[in-house]
C-alpha cells in the first residue's frame, strides 16, 4: 500500500455530483485528498478538474453527495469557519486597479476581522510573514497591476497564506506564466508544503510538472477518477493513452527522477511503423 493511502485525508468526497444549469460534470465521486501532501488534479480539457476544485472549496453547491473537511460535512460549516480552514485561489484572479501588494495580502485577514477589532497585531504579523515567505517585502507598496506575471501570482498566494489556512486550493496557478515563473510558483508551493506541512491541491495541465511537484495525482476523465496515486503509479503509457488519447513514452526525468511524458508526434509514429 502506498504510504499516502495510510495518511489521514484532509478532504473527502462521498458520492459527489457537481454540474452547471442541470448539466452534470462530476458524477458520484468518491475521493480522498491526503493531508499534508501536494495533490495535482490532471486530465483533458472539460474533464471536471476546475469543477471538482470548486466543489471541494464550497464555491459550487453539489447536486448530490457530500464534501467532508476534517471529518465535518462542509455544507454544515459557516462561511467564516471555512475561510479559516481553506484558502482558495481561483483561475486568473484580477485585483482592483491601483491596489498595492500589501493591501492585497492584507485582504487575507478578512475572516478574522470583527466590528470591534478591525486590525490586530496578529493580522500585521501574518501579513508581514506572508510577504516574507513569498519574497515580496520589497514590492509591498507596488500596485499589483504593475507586477510581472510571476510576481502577481506570488502576491495572490501571499494573500491566501495571510489567511492562515492549513489547506490551499489553487486552480491552474501556472496558467499564462512563462516557464521560469511557472517553476517559481511551483517551487514556492512545494516549499510551503515541505516546510509548513500545508495541504496543497492544484489543477495543472502540464503532466511533467504534476509528476515533479505532486505526491499524489488524481487523473480525471469525463467527470470520474480514471486513476489516482503516486506519480509512478498513475503516469504510465497505457493510462495517458486512455485518458488523453495520446501515444507517448514515459521515461525518468533526468533531474528529479520522476516520470516524464514524451508525446509521440505523427512523424515519430510513422517512422516507428515503417
Amino acid at each position: 500500500m502506498s504510504p499516502l493511502m495510510k495518511r489521514p485525508n484532509a478532504l473527502v468526497t462521498r458520492h459527489l455530483s457537481l454540474g452547471y444549469e442541470g448539466k452534470p460534470v462530476i458524477t458520484h465521486l468518491d475521493l480522498g485528498i491526503p493531508a499534508e501532501r501536494i495533490t495535482a488534479l490532471v486530465g483533458p480539457n472539460g474533464c471536471g478538474k476546475s469543477t471538482l476544485l470548486r466543489g471541494l472549496g464550497r464555491l459550487l453547491k453539489p447536486t448530490a453527495g457530500t464534501v467532508y473537511l476534517d471529518g465535518a460535512a462542509i455544507a454544515q460549516l459557516s462561511t467564516g469557519a471555512i475561510a479559516k480552514l481553506l484558502g482558495i485561489l481561483p483561475q486568473s484572479p484580477v485585483a482592483p486597479e491601483g491596489l498595492t501588494v500589501r493591501d492585497l495580502v492584507a485582504m487575507g485577514r478578512y475572516p478574522y476581522q470583527r466590528w470591534w477589532q478591525q486590525w490586530s497585531n496578529q493580522d500585521e504579523r501574518m501579513t508581514q510573514g506572508a510577504l516574507l515567505m513569498t519574497r515580496l517585502q520589497k514590492l509591498a507598496e507596488r500596485p499589483v497591476d504593475t507586477l510581472s506575471g510571476g510576481q502577481r501570482q506570488r502576491a495572490w498566494i501571499a494573500m491566501i497564506l495571510a489567511q492562515d489556512t492549513q489547506i490551499l486550493l489553487l486552480d491552474e496557478p501556472t496558467t499564462f506564466l512563462d516557464l521560469a515563473h511557472q517553476v517559481e510558483v511551483l517551487e514556492l508551493l512545494w516549499e510551503l508544503n515541505r516546510d509548513q506541512g500545508r495541504t496543497v491541491v492544484m489543477v495543472l495541465h502540464d503532466l511533467n510538472q504534476a509528476c515533479r511537484y505532486a505526491d499524489h495525482i488524481v487523473m480525471l476523465r469525463e467527470g470520474v477518477v480514471f486513476a489516482q496515486g503516486e506519480p509512478t503509479e498513475v503516469m504510465t503509457e497505457e493510462i495517458v493513452q486512455q485518458v488523453f488519447d495520446l501515444e507517448c513514452r514515459i521515461v525518468a526525468d533526468p533531474v528529479a527522477g520522476t516520470p516524464m511524458c514524451i508525446p509521440l508526434s505523427f512523424h515519430a509514429r510513422r517512422v516507428r511503423t515503417e
